[in-house]
């Protein structure tokens, strides 16, 4: 017996010999510190001093969203390229970008020596068409006597045509180079065209100098019209089936991210792009001037209200980047467990809630003081530690 229990003294010592054992003692010891816990216990100072209040949850009708991103753009109507249709040397221009300019507004002045041969080939067919006219009308009074044959009178009449043809061309031709119409009626002949604006708005683009030969095909200015700006958004295709006409839309310009503009959606494209997103067109609720052009833009579309599990915002806490509510727990007074859930949809104070699988049906939850029991857990947990 004495044998037995000198052997199993040995053992003993020889396990708490073995390397490590220490050290696996002294984890073991020091594990429960570190665990973090979930739960909140107030004394009743502590629960009136933090102003707790708790209630279920809320059904609310949210709007469901879509998030896309897109620019403001421009109407392809309200953005004009200007051309010297005829071309010319650059005589006269004092544009600047982000200059305003009216509708009829010279923008340059350019010179052509084809304009010159182009005037009196209008001048004389004026003057030709004058006689031929006179001639029509000779034919016509000596046809309805008899006089002469009826082959004088088509010729006459043939005439008159091809000049009233000739006279409109050459008219057309010098009204779209810009050359003063009254000037030339009166007799003037210029070898210079003004370039107008066809429309009101700002300069954008200014390719042109005094004394530059420009081309008929090469642009010289480049006009914007802000005043009816809209929202190109891309939705991705998934998304799509939930987008609808005249979907109220809320977006931010990076550029001004503290103002929120509303929209609606207007025409939605029938064609999936190569980066899997379908172009979203929208029209702005009401206009606002501060908006640029190529603006970049963070847009929510609400795709429609449905009933959600809600609670109110300052119920839900957020914490390293994830969020929780506070439960109460039914077998104590005070108490109160730490949930990790889901945010969905936060709308008029109000944010939808998802639990976890886990949890229970028909629980209460702090809503008013939930940061204050933030606060004691964290602290409780940095004491232990």
């Amino acid at each position: 017996m004495k044998n037995i229990a000198f052997a199993l003294l040995l053992a003993f010592a020889a396990a708490a010999c073995k390397p490590g054992a220490d050290k696996e003692a002294g984890e073991a010891a020091e594990a429960p510190a570190t665990e973090e816990t979930s739960q909140v216990d107030l004394t009743q100072a502590q629960y009136e001093t933090a102003g707790i209040e708790t209630a279920g949850f809320s059904v609310r009708k949210l709007s469901g969203t879509v998030a896309a991103n897109g620019v403001i753009d421009i109407p392809p109507q309200n953005l004009v390229s200007i051309s010297a249709p005829l071309g010319g040397f650059v005589r006269k221009s004092e544009l600047l970008q982000g200059m305003k300019v009216q509708k009829g507004e010279v923008l340059a002045v350019v010179e052509n020596p084809d304009f010159i041969p182009m005037q009196q080939d209008y001048l004389e067919t004026q003057g030709k068409l004058e006689y031929a006219g006179q001639e029509y009308q000779r034919q016509s009074e000596l046809s309805k006597e008899n006089v002469n044959a009826q082959k004088a009178l088509q010729q006459a009449s043939s005439e008159l045509k091809v000049l009233l043809a000739r006279l409109a061309g050459l008219k057309e031709r010098i009204r779209t180079a810009g050359i003063d119409m009254a000037g030339l009626e009166k007799g003037h002949i210029a070898s210079t065209a003004s370039i107008r604006s066809p429309i009101a708005g700002s300069v954008t683009v200014v390719n042109v100098n005094l004394g530059k030969y420009v081309n008929p095909t090469d642009v010289m200015f480049e006009i914007v019209d802000t005043d009816h700006l809209h929202v190109e958004l891309a939705v991705f295709e998934q998304d799509i089936p939930k987008v609808k006409l005249g979907q109220l839309v809320r977006f931010r310009v990076s550029n001004n991210p503290a103002q929120e503009d509303l929209a609606k959606v207007y025409l939605i494209n029938q064609k999936i792009n190569d980066d899997r997103t379908v172009r979203v067109h929208c029209h702005l609720e009401s206009e606002d001037h501060s908006l640029l052009p190529q603006n970049f833009v963070k847009a929510v579309i609400e795709t429609g209200a449905n009933p959600v599990n809600a609670l109110p915002d300052e119920a839900v806490v957020d914490f390293e980047g994830k969020s929780y509510v506070f439960v109460k727990d039914p077998k104590k007074e005070r108490g109160f467990d730490m949930v990790e859930v889901s945010r969905g949809i936060s709308e008029n104070g109000f944010t939808e809630v998802k639990m976890p699988a886990t949890a229970k049906e028909n629980s209460t939850f702090v809503v008013k003081g939930a940061y204050a029991l933030l606060s004691k857990l964290k602290n409780a947990d940095e004491e232990e530690h």
